[in-house]
């Protein structure tokens, strides 16, 4: 049996929906008691930082997630930058700014364009890169006046050129287990330009990604901070998400360590697992990892997000959905929904969010399955909604 906290349109349609606040760590206790719940899967970052896994560990309630200290390197980034420091993994150049001044010192020492970064949660929209120094200085200051709710603090980075891709690695503690490889598409616009967004589609696995970046990776950045995690008091349960920049050389260095299961990338990585996702997770969170072997797919998967009118800005909400939104089998692959900010308003499908939707393809061959991807999504309607149109573009 399935419960989802809160839930959406697309989750009601497998699971049952429970509508409680994700924040009250006591009011979800209650409904854990009272459905005999056995294992908890937390999807969001916000209550993994603000330590809902210590909470329900705490009631002897088993957790995906890690406990709130581990999730601290999401959570704040020169948390994060300081243990890269420590353990020498590879990452871009910073400084930890608090105030102005530190600000007009930092920038006269970096080169442009710079990387602006809020210290804190930020909902995938709190990295600027800018090439001139006012504008960054701009930036800089609204995030020091709490442009973001989560932090006043700012890490200003060196720009690494080269590819990010994202590597996925599942731990239970004492072992981890290497789980796919993705590439995300950050900007709203074609050709990647404009603002950033929490991701407008992806595909996996990732060709740049090579057999030698991942072995690399795996010496030089998972292994280092797998044994860190490891030998702190609590296990890391969870997902590691490693966020790599690869250079023309094929090394990588890390932009980022998410501490879930990313979104959009989780669209195209989870379906090709190709073995019973529920006892990979109830494994990791047992701490049996090395007893359990999931197999995977080798196909390709591409997902393409539809984003509502405003979008990255204040989305338009509370508009009707209408269209095929059922599982589309082809011969050469598969195409599906995947519901993010929809709901059920007097028994119509409804736009609750800014990313409402994202149609993933899966084939053979990622071609393929972008074309999947492309014609699921021209079934589905929203008024003034937008998506991008080269989902995939460097790749193929």
């Amino acid at each position: 049996k399935i419960y989802c906290i809160p839930g959406n349109a697309g989750t009601s349609e497998i699971c049952e929906n429970i509508n409680l606040p994700i924040e009250n760590f006591d009011e979800i206790y209650k409904t854990v008691k009272e459905k005999k719940i056995k294992l908890l899967i937390i999807g969001p970052e916000v209550p993994l930082v603000n330590g809902i896994t210590d909470f329900f560990e705490k009631h002897k309630i088993m957790v995906f997630g890690p406990n709130k200290n581990a999730s601290k390197l999401e959570g704040s980034k020169a948390f994060m930058k300081k243990v890269c420091e420590e353990f020498n993994i590879p990452s871009a150049r910073y400084k930890e700014i608090s105030n102005i001044k530190e600000a007009e010192l930092a920038l006269e020492k970096f080169n442009k364009p710079f990387v602006v970064k809020s210290d804190g949660l930020a909902a995938g929209k709190g990295v600027t890169i800018l090439e001139d120094k006012q504008k960054a200085l701009s930036e800089i200051k609204k995030i020091l006046d709490g442009k973001f709710k989560s932090s006043k603090k700012v890490v200003l980075e060196e720009f690494l050129e080269g590819e990010e891709a994202s590597y996925f690695v599942i731990t239970d503690g004492k072992n981890y287990l290497p789980i796919g490889t993705a590439q995300d598409h950050k900007r709203i616009g074609e050709n990647d330009t404009g603002p950033n967004t929490g991701g407008m589609g992806a595909y996996a696995p990732a060709p740049v990604a090579t057999e030698e970046v991942r072995s690399r990776a795996i010496s030089e950045i998972v292994e280092p901070m797998h044994a860190h995690l490891s030998s702190q008091e609590t296990p890391y349960r969870g997902c590691l998400y490693v966020g790599l920049m690869i250079d023309d050389e094929g090394a990588p260095s890390v932009v980022e360590y998410n501490v879930r299961f990313g979104d959009p990338e989780t669209q195209v990585t989870v379906p090709l697992i190709s073995s019973d996702l529920c006892e990979l997770l109830l494994a990791v969170a047992e701490g049996r990892l090395a007893d359990s072997m999931p197999t995977f797919s080798t196909d390709h998967a591409l997902t393409v997000v539809l984003a509502a009118e405003g979008y990255p800005g204040p989305p338009a909400k509370g508009r009707a959905i209408s269209g095929d939104l059922s599982d589309y089998a082809a011969s050469d692959g598969r195409a599906f929904i995947h519901h993010a900010g929809t709901g059920i308003v007097d028994g119509e499908l409804v736009s609750t969010g800014g990313r409402v939707l994202a149609s993933t393809g899966i084939s053979s061959s990622l071609s393929e399955a972008r074309n999947l991807a492309y014609q699921k999504l021209s079934e589905v309607e929203l008024e003034g909604s937008h998506f991008r149109r080269d989902i995939g573009h460097r790749a193929l």
